[in-house]
């Protein structure tokens, strides 16, 4: 059994080396749990393996998300890029999309910076505008207005 798990994660890791075949070197027939055959057990050592890999590739790709928005935020607020989020990303496949939520949140925060810089230009732009002989005149009828109706002045 130790052998097979040996031979198992040096598979996983790509060595050349071939895996022992045949009975173990000191005759015994090796027990397997709960009375499995050889076959069912190497078959539910492979389903446990290949779920783990899946496991891990999910895995992988939440935390290269996870990464990519933390980019995203620090090149909004203009702070220092970590190395350990772009070795996430490599890790991942390079590039990873963000899920829906996680793009709209961080796209929204962006487009409201840019709103807010693209309101004060143009508030400027319409500032220019302005008739102020217009807008005396509205201020004084107001006044007016706010005496008539005030007795104290």
């Amino acid at each position: 059994m130790a052998t097979f798990f040996t031979a198992a994660l040096k598979g996983f890791q790509g060595s050349k080396e071939e895996p022992p075949k045949g009975p173990p070197k000191d005759g015994k027939v090796a027990t397997l749990p709960n009375g499995m055959a050889r076959e069912e057990f190497e078959e539910y050592q492979r389903q446990l393996l290949e779920e783990k890999i899946e496991r891990d590739k999910a895995f992988a790709q939440r935390k290269a998300e996870r990464a990519t928005v933390r980019m995203h935020l620090r090149d909004k607020y203009h702070l220092a890029q970590d190395e350990r989020d772009d070795a996430q990303l490599h890790v991942a496949g390079g590039t990873v999309e963000l899920p829906q939520e996680l793009a709209a949140m961080v796209h929204s925060e962006e487009e409201e910076e840019e709103e807010d810089g693209a309101g004060a230009f143009a508030f400027l732009m319409r500032l220019r505008e302005v008739d102020l002989s217009e807008l005396r005149g509205r201020a004084l009828g107001t006044v007016d207005e706010v005496k008539e109706k005030c007795t104290l002045m």
